[in-house]
């Protein structure tokens, strides 16, 4: 396994990428292709496939090896790609990690498994049984409002000391725990910390984080490296200025559901209206009825003046 790709730290935008869908079980490969392309061409420094974004854990197995061989033949190496391998099955994560490597994809991302929370030696021990199988880097995944388990700052510290683990996402929203890890680069200046919700962004970047894995840039790709970009070069006018469109794109399109899948159907409602893909959802969702459709419609027109040319890719 080679890390050389992450002897520095992966900084920019990595999109969390939907996963376009014709029905429960198939992939649309044109929706897909028109998503990467669209992001691709709005300067993302990488992309993360099959996360809480791209509906991983709901996705068939052949589904999710699919969606990996499907973008890494269409990315070809232009950027980074990292692969969701999380899972509750040991065996399952190895497999889809082995398949990612057979792909060409860069690196893997892991949360904690789901379901039957484990305890903190639980998940240490996990992860020194895991890691040597893993034919590609590591990016912890820290969520723990879906997955019930946090990465604790023991295990960071930890996994630091672990060549083959480069970097951790942080989609908590604590901002504590985040300049805790912030304070832990001392022991590894290449590693990558990024941050997940996109409200904090440019807080993130900031303090010193090194980027955002942030689902609207499926979405308004532009806006978003244009955010990161004033933020790392420390221009406070303009960070305000694009940070208050950001969250103008999370209170217009992401509260629009009544349930916690709200996020994704909105993104995907989003990147329909704009005619990239459809917005099938994996179940045991469903994509937002027309009602609340015609409110994205007109959410992502008001979204499109206000951004003016960040609209673009």
């Amino acid at each position: 396994m080679s890390t050389e790709l992450f002897r520095q730290p992966l900084r920019g935008i990595i999109p969390p990428v939907i996963t376009p869908l014709s029905d429960r079980d198939t992939l649309d490969r044109a929706g897909l292709e028109s998503v990467l392309e669209h992001m691709l061409a709005g300067g993302v420094k990488g992309l993360f496939i099959l996360g809480t974004t791209g509906e991983g854990p709901s996705l068939g197995y052949r589904l999710r090896r699919e969606v990996v061989e499907a973008t890494c033949q269409i990315v070809k190496h232009r950027v980074p790609v990292l692969v969701g391998i999380t899972d509750t099955a040991f065996v399952e994560s190895v497999g889809i990690a082995r398949s990612a490597t057979d792909a060409g994809a860069d690196a893997v991302v892991l949360a904690p498994p789901y379901y039957l929370p484990e305890g903190q030696p639980e998940l240490r021990e996990y992860l020194d049984r895991l890691i040597p199988q893993l034919p590609l880097p590591l990016f912890l995944y820290n969520m723990p409002s879906l997955t019930k388990v946090p990465f604790e700052l023991d295990i960071v510290k930890w996994a630091m000391q672990q060549p083959r683990v480069v970097g951790l996402k942080d989609s908590s929203g604590n901002m504590g725990y985040f300049n805790r890890l912030l304070e832990l680069r001392g022991q590894r200046p290449d590693w990558t910390i990024v941050t997940g919700p996109e409200e904090l962004l440019a807080e993130s970047v900031l303090l010193g984080g090194h980027g955002g894995v942030n689902g609207g840039a499926n979405i308004f790709p532009r806006l978003y490296v244009s955010l990161h970009a004033a933020a790392e070069a420390g221009d406070l006018q303009r960070t305000r200025e694009l940070h208050s469109l950001v969250i103008a794109v999370v209170s217009k399109l992401y509260g629009i559901g009544r349930h916690s899948s709200a996020v994704i159907k909105g993104i995907k409602c989003a990147v329909s209206c704009l005619g990239l893909a459809g917005d099938f959802m994996a179940e045991p969702f469903h994509r937002f009825r027309e009602p609340e459709r015609k409110i994205v419609e007109a959410a992502v027109a008001e979204l499109q003046i206000a951004l003016g040319p960040l609209a673009k890719p």
